[in-house]
């Protein structure tokens, strides 16, 4: 089926307003690959550090100057438990590699924060900075110019961003990405959840909700709803940086073990042929694809800040408007907790990420020609792998689905709309998660009730302040202010007000966890309230409209809203958000960090006054090394 029409214009405009930033990003790579492979630049000394802890049999494969050395970034910790798999990948990557004439070696690590322990926490305004972290991290691990490809080991929130950023950074190599898979399904999320707004109502105790999410969240692997992490699997599917259908496989099996060898083969195989750089792969129509992965499947509202982010570190340009239009053609085919009952591994055994991708290939919604690590051509994701007498087999995934009531047919979708869409009006622009949210919710009008804090908005809350149509308004949460943490704290406490039969709806210029729900939320409200936004302006009772249908966030029956003075942060909150718990840190960042619509990010920050860099070929002495010492 030709392209959908709408698809085609919104990625026309992406490539238009991103030629000039393409084009400087693709000069730079170019420069990079020509001016030949790592290795060959390195002198004598320079090579045998690099291999100096290795074994005798990788020294003397790395001494024939030919064969080519896979570097692996790993975000391995065992605190995470969808990265403490990552433990052993290392081994399982080098003996691949060994088998077809290769080495591997850990180029570093880098840090991988847990959304989950954080939650509530002052450690959470530190999450969304460390995705900048980890990419330069990962910058950091590939600068040493020692490899011809590389294996990026990463699942989570920030993580996987973050890898792609700095992976990017290195584009003239080809790159893959080798996720842990998930845990096993653990209690059902419904159970989950009302445990969950039990105890915000006092009627039951911790050890109950304790024993709850221990059930939930039980072993090594990825949390099994769909958030942010699960969102980055479907995403890297999509744009063709994974081997095909590997994002839901359990990890510690014989099928995770052969895929994450498969990934490391196929990256020394792109190595040789010089195809499939992460440059090439990573374009304008990969990034739709990408988007409309997340919007088919409900996927995290964090996405709408990563992948700005992301794209921009190809050069490619893109804002939510891009986001809110493909959203609006985009078909809804999946239903997963929050989005229903169901979790990833009962959305995998109904189809999963192949039938997803069939779907959308042949109803027009994707590329199809594009450039992936399989080669040209999205057609490889249709297919899912399987162990034959103990080999990898790749089989055509399955045509209809087998579960109707978790994936369905682009024919038929749970919604002719993805899962998120652009709120906008005299409070800003802000991004809202509909595919949770019943349509006799999607509007609300109501009087606001304004707070700074999350701790102070779920104080009203126990003190019966809030069981009323309400809007509640937290605001000073943006990039600059604190880091934009998560404030998913939050979701039980409105979910209840919503259950008791009021109108509530949030409005922050904070984020909420990608695994927030059925209770309306316009987030990420930029620009943000500290930086002059309009949220600083609004008061108690001031009335606001959240219009999901209609795509509107406003303030009515209010005259002259920026005239008033605008609210000033309590030097307790602004205080409380620039030390301890490694805040102290940030503050650089705190301070140039760019708006949620442009990434929140400072990878791309310039200072006052000056301008975006051109860079200069490779100097030749750098190049042609003369020097051998």
């Amino acid at each position: 089926m030709a392209l959908h029409p709408t698809v085609a214009a919104v990625t026309n405009r992406i490539i238009e307003k991103s030629r000039a930033t393409r084009a400087d990003y693709l000069r730079r790579i170019d420069a990079a690959r020509d001016s030949g492979a790592g290795r060959a630049k390195l002198s004598c000394a320079n090579w045998a550090h690099a291999f100096a802890g290795q074994t005798i049999a990788d020294k003397l494969t790395a001494m024939d100057g030919s064969k080519p050395n896979l570097g692996i970034v790993t975000a391995y910790n065992d605190m995470l438990s969808a990265h403490q798999p990552f433990e052993r990948f290392p081994g399982v990557v080098r003996e691949a590699v060994r088998q077809v004439g290769a080495t591997a070696q850990v180029a570093g690590g880098t840090p991988a924060m847990c959304d989950g322990v954080t939650q509530g926490r002052p450690g959470m305004e530190l999450s969304l900075f460390s995705r900048d972290v980890i990419a330069m991290s990962a910058g950091v691990a590939l600068t040493h110019d020692a490899f011809d490809a590389a294996l990026m080991l990463g699942v989570c929130d920030k993580i996987v961003p973050g890898l792609f950023m700095g992976a990017l950074a290195f584009g003239h190599l080809p790159v893959v990405f080798a996720p842990a898979g998930p845990m096993p399904s653990g209690i059902p999320n419904a159970e989950k959840s009302r445990v969950r707004a039990e105890y915000a109502q006092n009627k039951v105790d911790r050890q109950t909700l304790l024993e709850s999410e221990i059930g939930s969240y039980h072993s090594p692997g990825t949390c099994t709803f769909y958030g942010t992490a699960n969102s980055n699997q479907m995403m890297m599917e999509l744009a063709g940086l994974h081997m095909p259908s590997t994002a839901f496989v359990h990890p510690d099996t014989g099928l995770r073990d052969a895929l994450t060898a498969a990934a490391a083969q196929r990256a020394v195989e792109l190595a040789r042929t010089g195809e499939s750089r992460m440059a090439d792969v990573i374009d304008e129509k990969s990034i739709v694809n990408a988007i409309v992965a997340l919007l088919a499947t409900g996927g995290s509202t964090n996405h709408a800040i990563h992948l700005v982010a992301m794209a921009r570190a190809a050069g490619v340009l893109i804002d939510w408007t891009d986001m809110d239009e493909l959203s609006s053609v985009t078909p809804l085919l999946a239903r997963v907790y929050p989005n229903g009952s169901a979790d990833v591994n009962a959305f995998q055994a109904a189809g999963g990420v192949a039938f997803v991708a069939r779907e959308l290939a042949e109803h027009g919604h994707i590329h199809t020609d594009v450039t992936t690590i399989m080669g040209r051509g999205i057609e490889a994701y249709f297919q899912e792998p399987s162990m034959v007498d103990g080999q990898l087999v790749w089989r055509d995934g399955v045509k209809e689905s087998l579960d109707r009531d978790i994936l369905r047919p682009a024919s038929d979708p749970f919604d002719k709309e993805g899962g998120l869409r652009l709120v906008q009006g005299d409070l800003g622009r802000a991004v809202i998660k509909v595919s949770a949210v019943k349509p006799e919710n999607r509007i609300v009008e109501a009087p606001a009730a304004v707070f700074e804090t999350q701790e102070d908005a779920l104080q009203a809350f126990k003190d019966g302040k809030l069981f009323r149509d309400v809007v509640v308004v937290l605001r000073f949460q943006g990039p600059k202010a604190n880091g934009m943490p998560e404030l998913h704290s939050l979701s039980p406490a409105l979910s209840v007000i919503q259950d008791k039969g009021f109108k509530v709806a949030f409005v922050t210029d904070g984020r909420m966890s990608g695994a927030s729900g059925k209770t309306p939320a316009a987030i990420h409200v930029s620009p943000e309230a500290l930086a002059g936004g309009p949220l600083a302006h609004v008061k108690d009772g001031d009335v606001i409209r959240l219009d999901a249908e209609a795509g509107v966030l406003t303030t009515v029956g209010v005259d002259g809203l920026t005239a008033r003075p605008a609210a000033i942060r309590s030097s307790v909150h602004a205080e409380g958000s620039a030390w301890g718990y490694g805040r102290e840190l940030f503050g650089a960042f705190r301070h140039v960090v760019t708006t949620a619509e442009e990434g929140a990010t400072v990878c791309f920050a310039f200072p006052s006054g000056a301008q975006a860099h051109t860079d200069t070929p490779p100097d030749p002495n750098l190049v042609d090394r003369t020097v051998d010492a």
